[in-house]
């Protein structure tokens, strides 16, 4: 069985690995270099030729394919990219160049994709629910984004959306969008939008983590107002995916994954909202940490 080569495009780094086989988290060879995203997109394409290089150098190895994760997709009718935080990419045909430029074939997904079927497959639903046939991955951070596995494989969609809940309504109190819409999931549940709230409650600036805990100490009603929103829209948000896919497992990324009351109570909060008389999905925190986007990158491919 040949090793599997994955490629991580982020904004600020590239990370790359060469996994041993598609059953173990055993790495042959792992390294990441700045994107350097502000010189434009011929580099950021040339920056992914220079890190295979470098993997190719530690491992000695050459790849007959690469899995690449990053912001984003290729259209499936134009396969330009689109929906990309790094802009520069945006409107690139990044599939073609990056098979050009590394002389391979390369398959190409969202890093919330990604992050989905290496958890999936290696990471906690592996390990606490292996009979689950249907996984929805959340990333809750900045952004609020997502991706879908089902019975293994990456389910991508007819437009590349699939998983997209970021964007869609859920309150117009979350304000406009970057994606032109207002209200969007991603305007109420990102960690800014959350951040925002509490401001705008207070007169002060605290990151999420600190506004839990004053939550929790109970000296701050901003700070409790602000996470009973984040619980709420949570409940909502997360209802409206299980009504459409009814996933056996949610697997909570991001920064915003971290807080333990999701966990215990995202799933009451959710209950209200989901067309069935009792709520039995599992939620559940990733367990490969920062290696998920790249792994999972490297499971396209195997």
């Amino acid at each position: 069985m040949q090793p599997l080569w994955g490629i991580d495009l982020g904004g600020t780094k590239i990370e790359g690995v060469i996994l041993d086989n598609p059953e173990s988290a055993e790495v042959i060879a792992r390294l990441r270099i700045p994107t350097e995203a502000e010189k434009g997109y011929g580099h950021i394409v040339s920056r992914v030729h220079h890190l295979v290089g470098l993997l190719r150098k530690a491992s000695g190895l050459g790849p007959e394919k690469i899995g690449v994760g990053g912001p984003g997709i290729p259209d499936p009718d134009t396969q330009l990219m689109k929906n990309c935080n790094t802009t520069v990419l945006n409107g690139q045909p990044l599939h073609k160049n990056l098979e050009e430029t590394l002389g391979v074939p390369v398959t190409l997904a969202n890093d919330a994709n990604c992050f989905a079927v290496s958890e999936t497959r290696l990471g906690v639903v592996r390990k606490l629910a292996p009979e689950a046939r249907t996984v929805f991955g959340v990333i809750m951070g900045t952004g609020v984004g997502g991706g879908l596995v089902i019975d293994g494989k990456v389910w991508e969609g007819r437009h590349g959306i699939a998983g997209e809940w970021g964007h869609n309504f859920l309150d117009e109190s979350g304000g406009p969008c970057y994606c032109g819409k207002v209200g969007c999931v991603e305007t109420v549940l990102s960690g800014p939008a959350l951040e925002k709230y509490y401001a705008g409650l207070s007169g002060q600036q605290f990151r999420m983590p600190q506004i839990v805990e004053r939550h929790q100490s109970g000296i701050d009603p901003a700070a409790s107002a602000t996470v009973e929103r984040l619980l709420h829209f949570f409940g909502k948000g997360i209802a409206g995916v299980i009504n459409l896919l009814d996933p056996d497992v949610i697997v909570l990324g991001g920064g915003l994954g971290n807080i333990e009351l999701l966990y215990s109570e995202g799933g009451a909060a959710a209950r209200p909202f989901v067309f069935n008389n009792s709520l039995k999905t599992k939620f559940l925190k990733p367990a490969l940490g920062d290696s998920a986007g790249v792994f999972g990158a490297a499971l396209l491919v195997g």
